[in-house]
């Protein structure tokens, strides 16, 4: 895993976890803004993505791998003994609320950024065929960049970078599909962490409505809500990307206020 610490007296520490098919390069922009801010920042690229070898690009035999991983991230950021927050987007969303329903992490709160809670996009029938007879079969995942943000910056470097997972498994759709359907079906297991969700209002990806639902029915005793009209899915990306970072940083301030933390 990788760390980056902040800029002169620490804060806190942000563990990220970024979304399907990328890796944790595409982040510098938003760590070095975390660093700026006073928080040290730790990172890595899932099983199956990005730089890791150990595992079949595109692939993995179950969602529990994603939150073995990161559990080991977030035990990390304890070294630093600061206050911890979580920051997951897309499918780091839907890691973070898993590990939220199956552990019971120290965390001052957790930032959700489009979590997948819904696709708009829904794979074929053949996924759960093949997923039993020929889980490594690859498909493709039908995303394109141009469907993520509408930053021509980001679209240009992303269509040159040979890190993007281009073809998934059909066991990876099923673990997915499955995940989503465990973070509604386990809702009530929660844990009750500030919680700070974050939504694009043009999302092509996510259904922002299954996003609204599940944000509606988590038992969190403090949540709150933002839908960014007009933003896609990807919403630290888009060109009015530093409103949304100073709204994240607004509320990692405030919980830090709330717990007396002095900084």
């Amino acid at each position: 895993m990788w760390k980056w610490e902040a800029e002169g007296e620490a804060k806190a520490v942000v563990v990220m976890i970024h979304g399907e098919l990328e890796h944790h390069r595409r982040y510098g922009w938003l760590i070095e803004k975390w660093q700026s801010a006073g928080f040290h920042v730790i990172m890595d690229d899932l099983p199956g993505q990005g730089m890791t070898s150990r595992h079949n690009r595109g692939h993995i035999d179950s969602f529990n791998e994603y939150l073995e991983e990161v559990r080991e991230w977030i035990h990390a950021a304890y070294d630093f003994n600061l206050p911890v927050f979580l920051l997951g987007h897309s499918m780091g969303g839907l890691i973070a609320i898993r590990l939220l329903q199956e552990e019971r992490l120290d965390l001052a709160g957790v930032i959700l950024s489009s979590p997948s809670l819904g696709l708009i996009h829904q794979p074929s029938k053949k996924v759960a065929l093949f997923s039993k007879v020929l889980p490594t079969y690859k498909i493709d995942p039908g995303i394109s960049v141009n469907q993520a943000t509408q930053n021509l910056d980001v679209i240009e470097a992303d269509s040159k970078d040979s890190l993007f997972v281009t073809k998934v498994s059909v066991r990876w759709y099923r673990e997915l599909i499955g995940a989503i359907s465990d973070s509604f079906d386990k809702i009530e297991n929660t844990q009750d962490i500030p919680l700070l969700l974050m939504q694009g209002g043009e999302d092509k990806i996510v259904d922002k409505k299954k996003v609204k639902e599940w944000f509606n029915h988590v038992p969190s005793s403090e949540k709150r809500y933002k839908e960014w009209s007009k933003y896609y899915h990807e919403i630290f990306n888009e060109p009015e990307r530093n409103e949304v970072f100073e709204y994240a940083l607004d509320f990692a301030i405030s919980q830090l206020k709330a717990i007396g933390y002095v900084y």
